[in-house]
């Protein structure tokens, strides 16, 4: 008798046990994360290992996520905290349609901006995780599910488009807002020697400011990576209208599983290279597209120029400050773009007809170029304290440097705007000097600044700007955690 009540004991801690999946189980207070694993279920969450515990160092983790058959999976990050690099080379979490890693990647996401929901094209997902030996976050939550995102012929979206001009619509336009958990991609091929010219007439999408939950994006050919990218939207404000560099335009809209709203209705065209469009859609903003020789590669930016007339200097761009006459005056010294190609002389605007020294624009950068204070004092004492690659310097006025920073990591942002462009995370700064403080593009920077009423960081002559190296991420860390 004892013997039947111990083998029907075990096997009703069998049964008990082997209910759970393989990749998590559940005490009776929260989940708990394991390293990889099977997850064969309606739904479920899955996470990091250890979460909300930091995730260990030089790992890798497998996570092969199933749903029943006839439907797709759903993931939706809840919360995702993730070392950050502007390449997410370090620690990383990678996203798959299906159960390999050949199959398409849906994306690379590190850093601690939440991703967008993902939607596989199958009832198979994989996740994949890794870390380095050095700096660890908390790791990552997400929820998946199995749904179907089509659950009519009117929410049917996407597809291979060769019309030469047609109109793209969100699922259910107009008669009701798009389904949540939606994703849908539009590949437009129009003829050779045409470029893709699109122009909404109405917009409406969950807004963010990162575009990170709801979004069309737009991409350069037909691969979704982020050298190809024209542009992210979301929110209530109409972008300005798009145009391909090519022949072939690749358009995905996501929903997540939250939120929904009107949606947008766009409507393209093809249009031979050189043409000059007219856009009546904000006043009379006429842009030329450029034919494959381009003689003017910055035409798309603004068109300030409408056809270059009677410019003495070939390709001569002074960025904001334009001045029809030979001589732009000392408004804008140093280096313009053409004079690299077309002038005879580099320093064409920087001629004066007295002295050798150029007329200071900004009383401020009379000021000597050293750094004030040490990296502590100017930790406490800055708006922003970041660390990033600085991808591109260009004039502004009076002298000043427009310069973009490829965030590595941001310690301090205050109201410091970061946008977010595919996978890597970005800032606009200001230097009112451009000699002070030096930066060169395609370092790896410290930067420490103050930030502007636009959210744009500020940098002053004097401000704490040094060379980054790795190690420096444990002593800002400590500067970070230490009360100033």
């Amino acid at each position: 008798m004892m013997h039947v009540g111990c083998v029907w004991g075990l096997s009703l801690f069998l049964s008990l046990s082997l209910g759970w999946t393989k990749a998590q189980e559940t005490n009776y207070t929260r989940p708990v994360f394991y390293c990889g694993g099977d997850l064969v279920a309606d739904s479920g969450f899955v996470g990091s290992e250890g979460f909300p515990s930091f995730y260990k160092p030089n790992s890798k983790c497998t996570w092969r996520i199933t749903v029943p058959e006839g439907t797709v999976v759903m993931l939706s990050f809840r919360i995702f905290d993730l070392e950050a690099d502007s390449q997410c080379r370090y620690d990383y979490l990678d996203v798959y349609n299906g159960h390999s890693n050949l199959v398409q990647k849906l994306g690379r996401f590190c850093g601690t901006f939440r991703p967008g929901s993902l939607i596989s094209t199958t009832n198979t997902m994989m996740l994949e995780m890794g870390s380095d030996g050095e700096t660890q976050g908390r790791g990552f939550v997400a929820y998946f599910s199995g749904a179907k995102p089509y659950v009519d012929d009117q929410q049917f979206c996407g597809g291979k488009i060769t019309k030469a001009q047609g109109e793209i619509t969100t699922p259910n336009w107009p008669d009701k807002k798009y389904p949540p958990g939606t994703s849908c991609s539009w590949l437009i091929t129009v003829e050779p020697d045409m470029v893709i010219h699109v122009k909404f007439d109405k917009f409406l999408l969950e807004a963010d400011t990162y575009c990170r939950f709801d979004y069309v994006a737009f991409f350069n050919g037909g691969e979704k990576d982020d050298s190809r990218l024209i542009g992210k939207y979301c929110g209530d404000q109409a972008p300005q209208p798009i145009i391909s560099t090519g022949n072939v335009l690749l358009v995905q809209f996501v929903s997540d599983l939250s939120v929904v709203s009107d949606g947008f209705m766009a409507h393209y065209n093809s249009v031979p290279r050189g043409t000059q469009l007219t856009e009546v859609h904000s006043g009379s903003d006429t842009r030329t597209i450029p034919s494959r020789p381009a003689v003017k590669p910055a035409a798309r930016e603004r068109p300030a120029a409408p056809a270059k007339p009677p410019a003495p200097t070939a390709k001569y761009v002074p960025p904001p400050a334009l001045e029809p006459t030979e001589r732009p005056k000392p408004v804008k010294p140093t280096r313009g773009r053409g004079t690299a190609t077309g002038g005879p002389d580099r320093r064409v605007p920087v001629t004066r007809p007295n002295g050798k020294k150029p007329v200071l624009q900004n009383p401020l950068c009379a000021k000597a170029c050293k750094r004030d204070g040490t990296i502590k004092t100017s930790f406490c004492t800055s708006e922003f304290v970041i660390t990033g690659k600085v991808t591109s310097m260009t004039p502004g006025p009076r002298g000043s440097l427009n310069i973009n920073v490829s965030l590595i990591k941001a310690y301090k942002a205050g109201r410091l705007t970061i946008t977010q462009i595919g996978e890597n995370m970005a800032v606009k700064l200001v230097s009112q000097c451009k000699k002070c403080p030096v930066l060169r593009r395609g370092g790896n920077y410290i930067i420490m600044g103050q930030v502007d009423q636009e959210g744009r960081g500020t940098l002053e002559p004097g401000v704490f700007t040094a060379p980054y190296k790795a190690p420096h991420h444990k002593l800002l860390m400590s500067i970070n955690n230490k009360p100033c």
